[in-house]
């Protein structure tokens, strides 16, 4: 379902190009989580990003299409090197670019797991403990968000700044052994 989302999208702004060459070089990227069951479905596409808080312990659980971390992963400059090197915004792979085939997965969903879906206007300015703090620290999901965009806003908030909390909570109802995303 999530594969079908992203080549629907891209496919309507592939036309909406076609349609207004003006939008030549119009892309997105795009990170979504679709809870099923007693798992996630992860869909990823550019250097948006997903992190996973588990037990205290924050992971970036996404890989950022973009040509700088192709060089990270090359071993020819390091993630310092990355943050100030001049392509750092340049995308691989992105909606209405040239690839358009996101990354996959399918993943356990634990009750007490946090999920923060974020873009690089939070990532590139908060520092990473700053991120996990909160999110350890702040109970509810819309005020985390708020903690978190006003963090990047006070640092200089250069980009548009997107970010969603999402947590796999127990049901109320015993009777039921699965879990939701709230």
């Amino acid at each position: 379902v999530l594969e079908r989302a992203v080549h629907q999208a891209n496919a309507t702004i592939r036309d909406m190009v076609e349609a207004d060459p003006a939008l030549l070089g119009m892309g997105t990227t795009l990170t979504g989580i679709m809870w099923s069951g007693s798992q996630l479905g992860l869909v990823h596409i550019g250097d948006s990003r997903a992190y996973l808080l588990r037990d205290g312990e924050l992971f970036q659980i996404t890989h950022d299409h973009t040509v700088v971390q192709s060089l990270i992963d090359d071993g020819r400059i390091t993630p310092e090197e990355a943050t100030s090197h001049p392509q750092r915004s340049m995308l691989l792979r992105a909606l209405g670019g040239g690839s358009a085939e996101p990354d996959l997965q399918l993943r356990d969903a634990r009750p007490g797991d946090r999920y923060l879906l974020c873009s690089d206007g939070l990532y590139e300015v908060v520092p990473l403990d700053a991120i996990a703090r909160v999110l350890s620290d702040v109970a509810e999901p819309d005020e985390g968000v708020a903690a978190l965009v006003d963090l990047a806003n006070q640092a200089g908030g250069p980009d548009n700044i997107t970010c969603i909390i999402a947590d796999v909570v127990p049901l109320k109802d015993p009777a039921v052994t699965a879990t939701v995303i709230a």
